[in-house]
């Protein structure tokens, strides 16, 4: 064994045990199931992992921790094929892949396989690469399904007559580049791979998309069932209403509910990521070989580490839908996070999702963008719409604002400053929301046959400042509009309104008839309502084609949903759709939608999207400005309340981080500014983490660098952690061997996940057994309770009466599994 790799074989051992193989030395009975340092033509084995019939199934590769174990790739082929295995795990400790020689690339894997799952893989998994349809894969794919005698049609060849058949049947034709997506993921296929990333832009048509997909899986690959994941309840119907609409002649869809076997008898199968991790029920109910081909609708959401455990418990194709583009990184600070190494950084940047679907150069498997669907004349780009206030522009300033206001009862308090994040969380102004609100409704683009206001989106901080905003614009528009409206101008749509549901307020406001239809025409269908006011329900997956405006009354910190929200608005729609008699259409009126107006309040199209060409900024009236006491000492006061008008004021643009308070990530780059500097130090250290000597590191760390400016409380507080870091950690980090520290929910959730696959305990208890679980990690007073016997003092702890329903024996096994595979010491004040 080399020196270097010590390290590396221990976690792997650890990592193997609790998979339930069996290692020489580990286990007191004679049933051994991996072998060690296998010698062979090529050199030595690190590990081979054995079948139940004893045959070798599995090499395994350890690595040094500052290696890429996909540096041994090669290698261990030669040793694998050399062993007649079918899979090898590439490991330096930190990083793990699984291969399947007979299905593409290495996969990043969170936990090793079992010997039931490699098996279950080996027999369940071995789909065709070469099939092709007969008449290939083209625009008729979708069509051609329901109508197949429609091809011998004269109406065929006549791009007319076709559109007219289309319509009429609604049925859906695929554009050139739905068609190019699928043929470079039969491409992938035929080369071997089994996952795929598209990465294409909202509003292209990825369900559509999908349904030619899924048809192409179960005609083609062996696929007998598909799971289609979103990521929120309202898009389960939506979705199936969509794949149903193209499919159903030919496959059953289902949507998946707790005790239901409806999911057995279907060929596509729908629900959502948390129905799936809720009690981890994907493993009590399904079996891995389920689903042969699972979809993530929204795959960049798809990074927490519960959603990766769904999809790589179940074996079979994986595909990964997002709209949200790599380069869309460029936000990221590339100083801060560049470090030594330049592949760290594209390392980074490439995030999980790329990994997780097998595209591990960053580069999806196919790629159509934005830019792409507007010169094709798919999609549009909006107006954006700058608003300011006095007191906006002030809060997203560098310096923030300061402001002297009175609490929830009234009083006085003192000056405090606050900034972008802290709008409508501790800083509220109703002035300020006034001033937003007015602005939108003098400038909103109109309905081009009734002239109201357009169908907006807003979306807002908060579902409590979703009913200020709802309740102030449906104020203005009877003051606009009198009489016209009866409050139903703007409905507020988030999770506490419960009566209508909010989720049938969606597609009621997507069918135009959300509190009925306008009183302006009734032969023209648009909704009476036309303001939905929300906070996060409507930003992914939601299709309403005839929206013109879209409204930012929030500061977006992530790129991810800055892109979905402004997508709401990239649809074409041509308004005359909306005609019920096409014979009372004006005929002078132009009612292409062409643009949508983005408004934008926090400047957050400045910082995501600097290339777009911002033709209208807009300026409220000046207002005066009030006089004040000079500043003083501020007391933190919960939430503070503007009582004064709001006044415009001319600010400098500022870009705000994506990444928070500025104070914390500055502290971290300057640490890095002064580690770097010294490179005999920098180099002495670099060379001690490579050749594993942390001892030695960690003294010489101590001694150079910590100090009262950077103690580790420090350094961990400027990372956002809110676990203790050991200096280890922070060099492994800082040098960039490994991607992030982990934190303390993907601790408990990794930790409670291999308990969970241990021991298994039933879903009645779930809810108990996970809460005992963190309890006993995290609070050092629930723990000396248990580990003393004084379960009587449980009585008055607010996680005591979880413990009284644990089974009799998880009372034992939690406290032993916590202590021998958690460091607790990680954990603050634990």
């Amino acid at each position: 064994m080399k020196p270097k790799e010590t390290n590396a074989r221990i976690i792997i051992d650890k990592m193997l045990l609790e998979a339930e193989w069996k290692l020489p030395g580990y286990v007191k009975d004679h049933e051994i199931n991996v072998e060690t340092e296998i010698i062979n033509e090529f050199g030595e084995a690190d590990y081979v992992l054995l079948s139940t019939k004893e045959n070798h199934l599995c090499t395994v590769e350890a690595k040094n921790h500052s290696k890429s174990p996909l540096v041994g790739k090669e290698q261990a082929r030669d040793y694998a094929n050399s062993l007649k295995c079918r899979f090898i795990i590439l490991s330096n400790g930190f990083t793990h892949y699984l291969w399947d020689l007979k299905q593409g690339n290495p996969f990043v894997i969170q936990k090793f396989p079992s010997q039931e799952e490699l098996e279950m893989r080996m027999e369940a998994f071995n789909p065709p690469r070469d099939e092709e349809e007969k008449d290939g894969i083209n625009d008729d794919y979708l069509p051609l399904t329901q109508f197949p005698q429609y091809k011998d049609s004269p109406d065929y060849k006549n791009e007319n007559k076709r559109k007219e058949f289309l319509k009429k049947n609604n049925l859906r034709f695929l554009r050139y580049y739905q068609v190019d997506a699928i043929k470079a993921i039969q491409s992938k296929i035929r080369n071997g791979g089994d996952r795929f990333l598209l990465e294409m832009a909202t509003g292209t048509g990825k369900t559509t998309t999908s349904a030619a997909i899924i048809k192409m899986f179960l005609r083609l690959y062996k696929v007998n069932r598909v799971l289609f994941l979103v990521d929120r309840l309202e898009l389960e119907t939506q979705a199936k209403k969509e794949i149903n609409d193209i499919l159903q002649n030919d496959f059953e869809t289902a949507i998946w509910k707790e005790n239901k076997d409806d999911w057995r008898r279907a060929n596509i199968v729908i629900s959502t990521v948390q129905s799936f991790t809720k009690h981890n029920k994907y493993k009590r109910i399904f079996k891995p070989n389920s689903f042969d081909l699972v979809i993530s609708d929204e795959a960049h959401r798809s990074l927490g580490q519960r959603s990766r455990n769904v999809f790589e418990y179940f074996i079979g194709f994986k595909l990964g839908l997002t709209a949200t583009p790599r380069d869309f990184l460029k936000s990221v600070d590339e100083d801060d996070m560049s470090m030594t190494d330049p592949k760290q950084l594209e390392r980074r940047l490439m995030l999980d999702t790329y990994s997780i679907f097998g595209c591990e150069d960053g580069e999806p498997t196919y790629r159509y963008t934005l830019r792409d669907g507007v010169k094709d004349g798919f999609l549009i780009n909006p107006t954006v719409v700058d608003v300011e206030t006095g007191l906006s522009a002030d809060i997203m300033s560098k310096e923030g604002l300061t402001f002297k206001g009175v609490d929830k009862d009234g009083k006085d308090v003192d000056e405090q400053i606050f900034f972008k994040k802290d709008f409508e969380r501790k800083f509220k102004s109703d002035e300020t929301n006034l001033s937003f609100c007015n602005a939108f409704l003098q400038n909103a683009m109109r309905d081009p046959f009734t002239n109201e206001i357009g169908k907006t989106l807003v979306f807002c901080v908060s579902q409590k400042h979703a009913l200020k905003i709802t309740t102030i614009l449906n104020e203005l528009a009877e003051k606009y509009f009198p009489n016209q409206y009866q409050s139903d101008f703007a409905i507020q749509v988030t999770s506490d309104v419960t009566n209508p549901d909010p989720q049938q307020m969606t597609i009621d406001f997507k069918n135009n008839n959300l509190r009925g239809n306008s009183p302006l025409n009734e032969l023209y269908k648009t909704s009476k309502a036309r303001v939905c006011v929300t906070v996060g329900m409507m930003t992914t997956g939601y299709d309403c084609r005839d929206l013109l405006n879209i409204c930012l009354f929030r500061p977006v910190f992530s790129p991810t949903e800055f892109i979905q929200m402004k997508g709401r608005g990239t649809r074409l729609f041509e308004f005359k759709e909306c005609w019920i008699d096409e014979k009372e259409i004006p005929k002078t009126i132009n009612s292409l939608k062409s643009s949508f107006k983005l408004f934008d309040y926090f400047k957050n199209y400045q910082y995501f999207e600097e290339e777009f060409d911002y033709d209208q900024v807009l300026k409220l009236p000046t207002g005066n400005t009030g006089g004040g006491d000079p500043p003083h000492p501020p007391t933190n006061v919960d939430e503070v309340f503007n009582k004064y008008e709001d006044p415009v004021q001319k600010t400098k643009e500022i870009n705000i981080p994506q990444a928070g308070m500025r104070i914390d990530r500055d502290l971290y780059k300057s640490f890095k500014e002064e580690f770097f500097k010294d490179k005999q130090s920098f180099n002495s250290l670099k060379q001690m983490i490579e050749n594993q000597n942390f001892n030695d590191a960690e003294e010489y760390f101590k001694e150079k660098y910590l100090n009262k400016s950077y103690s580790l409380d420090r350094l961990r507080e400027a990372l956002g952690l809110d676990v203790n870091i050991s200096i280890k950690d922070l060099l492994l980090y800082t040098f960039g061997f490994i991607s992030k520290i982990k934190n303390k929910d993907e601790i408990l959730e990794e930790e409670f996940d291999k308990f969970d696959d241990k021991f298994k305990p039933d879903e009645s208890s779930f809810n108990a057994v996970k809460q005992v679980f963190e309890a006993y990690a995290t609070d050092k007073d629930f723990r000396d309770k248990i580990d003393s016997g004084k379960y009587a003092e449980l009585n008055v702890h607010p996680s005591g009466d979880y413990f009284f329903k644990l089974p009799e024996d998880l009372r034992n096994k939690i406290p032993t599994y916590v202590n021998e595979n958690i460091n607790l010491e990680r954990f603050i004040n634990a």
